[in-house]
C-alpha cells in the first residue's frame, strides 16, 4: 500500500508492471514476477487462462480483480485508479506478456496518462507443452527454426502470414489459439507438402497441475485424436521434424558438444 504524503499534496502514480505468470503451473512464474506480486498493492489477472492460484504470493490487503469479464479501456482505467492508490499494480498474464497479450493496446493509454509501465516475461505454452512431451524444438541439421504463429479466426492474419505458407518451411510450428481449429491447421500442412504421418503434438493446459493433457498423433488422425482425448480450448498445437527424436536410432550430435570441435572454452580432444 502507498504511504499518504504528509504534506497532503498528490502524489505521482505507482508503476504498473505486465508480468508472465507462465503457462499454468503457479511455481512457473519468475523470482521476479513472483516478489512483484508479493509487494503488490492490487492485482489485475486474466482469469480465463490464469487460475487464481497464480495470485497467492500475494499480501493479504491487495486488491485482486479478474479481467475475463472487463473490456479493454474497463482494464486500463482500472489500471490507471489502482496506480493512483499503490505503489506497485501488477497486471499478471498468462504466458508471455508479449505473445498475444494486447501488450501495447493496453500501455499506449498509460503512456498517454504519464503512469510508468514496465514487463517481465513469462515462460509461454510452447515451451511447457516441449517440457510436458519431453520433446526438443531444434536439432542439428533438422530444424534450426521455430515458428510461433495462430491460424485466423475471427482475428485475421497478415497478408503473407497464413498458416500454409509458413508451414512451407518444415521447421517447428506452435500453433496457438487454434486448438478448435484443428481441421484448418490439418489443411494448411498438407497444402504445404507435410507428410500424413508427419508427427503432430496436442498438449492442453501445459503444466496446470492435475489437468494437463497430451495427445500425439500424425497429421492423418490428430483431429480425431484431439476429439476422442477431449481436447477442446487452451491448448498448444506443435508440428516439427524434430518431434520422436528421443527414439530415433541416429542422431547428428551438436558440435558446441562434439569432442572434435574446439570452441574459445575447449580444445578438441586428439583422440577424437
Amino acid at each position: 500500500m502507498r504511504n499518504p504524503d504528509p504534506r497532503g499534496e498528490a502524489l505521482a502514480p505507482g508503476k504498473i508492471w505486465f508480468v508472465g505468470a507462465g503457462p499454468g503451473d503457479p511455481d512457473l512464474i519468475t523470482v521476479k514476477g513472483r516478489d512483484l506480486l508479493a509487494r503488490s498493492g492490487a492485482i489485475l489477472y486474466a482469469g480465463s487462462l490464469v487460475d487464481r492460484t497464480a495470485t497467492r504470493y500475494a499480501p493479504p490487503d491487495c486488491d485482486i480483480r479478474d479481467s475475463k469479464d472487463m473490456t479493454l479501456e474497463e482494464m486500463v482505467d482500472w489500471l490507471c485508479e489502482m496506480a493512483g492508490r499503490h505503489a506497485i499494480v501488477v497486471r499478471l498474464q498468462t504466458g508471455d506478456p508479449a505473445l498475444y497479450g494486447a501488450l501495447i493496446e493496453m500501455t499506449r493509454p498509460l503512456s498517454d496518462a504519464g503512469i510508468d509501465w514496465a514487463v517481465v516475461p513469462g515462460v509461454s505454452s510452447a515451451m511447457a507443452s516441449m517440457a510436458a512431451a519431453r520433446e526438443t524444438m531444434t536439432l542439428p541439421e533438422v530444424t534450426q527454426t521455430v515458428i510461433l504463429t495462430r491460424t485466423a479466426g475471427r482475428t485475421p492474419m497478415p497478408e503473407g502470414e497464413d498458416l500454409e505458407a509458413l508451414a512451407a518451411h518444415h521447421c517447428t510450428l506452435c500453433v496457438y489459439l487454434s486448438a478448435t481449429l484443428i481441421g484448418k491447421v490439418q489443411r494448411a500442412l498438407r497444402a504445404a507438402g507435410w507428410r500424413e504421418d508427419a508427427p503432430i503434438l496436442v498438449v492442453q493446459k501445459a503444466s496446470w497441475p492435475g489437468e494437463e493433457k497430451i495427445v500425439r498423433g500424425s497429421l492423418a488422425d490428430i483431429a480425431q485424436k484431439c476429439r476422442e482425448g477431449g481436447i477442446g480450448r487452451q491448448a498448444m498445437i506443435i508440428a516439427s521434424p524434430t518431434l520422436g527424436s528421443a527414439g530415433w536410432e541416429t542422431l547428428l550430435r551438436s558440435k558446441l558438444y562434439d569432442p572434435a570441435f574446439s570452441h574459445r572454452y575447449r580444445r578438441a580432444s586428439e583422440a577424437a
